[in-house]
């Protein structure tokens, strides 16, 4: 089987060792399985064109007009955000 290495927190990491009887790696398999599952169930596929088409023309021009910088601010709210939900809907618990 592969091996991942992930960055934690320190602050989760001190709560997570509070609990030496819960299978981490177990917990991370688990969540990034359901959240793939979630990911290929939602999933619409659709060409670029299609999407722009989607949008509209005003809706591209505004994005295409946003700065690089403040792209990859919104970026990382956007992933820390759907993280955030992620960890809310996930009952996952391995003992």
């Amino acid at each position: 089987m592969p091996t991942m290495t992930l960055s934690i927190p320190p602050d989760i990491y001190r709560r997570m060792k509070k609990h030496p009887e819960i299978k981490w790696s177990e917990v991370a398999r688990r969540a990034i399985a359901e959240y793939i599952m979630e990911l290929e169930n939602s999933r619409i596929e659709m060409s670029m064109g299609e999407f722009r088409e989607i949008l509209g023309k005003e809706t591209v021009g505004d994005i295409e007009s946003i700065p690089n910088e403040a792209y990859d601010g919104y970026h990382k709210k956007t992933r820390d955000l759907e993280w955030e939900r992620t960890k809310r809907n996930s009952t996952t618990q391995t003992s």
